[in-house]
């Protein structure tokens, strides 16, 4: 299995929603389906259908964490330093227009797509491996778009 990033807060975090979904929502949405079922006739007892679609979200939530912490490879970004754009780093660019753009590149899970970019994005792809100064070319559904690295920072 393909090994993917993460960072040690981002893995945290999905580590504490699927204990949340395991230990009190699902629990909670099996008594709502208990008690819905008790009310008899189930193919008109709207109380059941939404509790059973309630209890296959959580399931299907639950499944996909599972899968994604299976599969994390860990990242210390506070271990991390110098001027190459790297999983973890906080990257300042500017385009043609003299537009600046700050984010981190981070996981799929933990973007945002603002300020938290994924690093299988077309712009987090492009900015991986390059060095302050370096200008990097991004292809964007709207076109091409060249964006210069000012600065690449790992602490706050």
């Amino acid at each position: 299995m393909e090994k993917k990033p993460i960072s040690r807060q981002g893995f945290d975090n999905l580590l504490k929603e699927l204990k949340d979904l395991k230990e009190n929502q699902r629990p909670e949405i099996l008594k709502v389906v208990q008690w819905a079922r008790s009310l008899g006739d189930l193919s008109e007892n709207a109380d059941y259908s939404a509790a059973k679609e309630k209890q296959r979200q959580i399931d299907k939530r639950i499944q996909m964490l599972e899968s994604i912490v299976e599969s994390a490879q860990i990242i210390d970004i506070d271990s991390l330093s110098g001027d190459k754009v790297v999983f973890g780093a906080k990257v300042i660019t500017e385009d043609d227009d003299g537009n600046k753009m700050e984010c981190r590149i981070l996981s799929d899970v933990e973007s945002d797509g603002k300020m938290i970019i994924s690093c299988t994005s077309p712009v987090g792809r492009a900015l991986i491996g390059h060095c302050v100064g370096d200008t990097c070319t991004v292809k964007l559904p709207s076109g091409e778009k060249e964006l210069e690295i000012l600065d690449v920072k790992f602490k706050e």
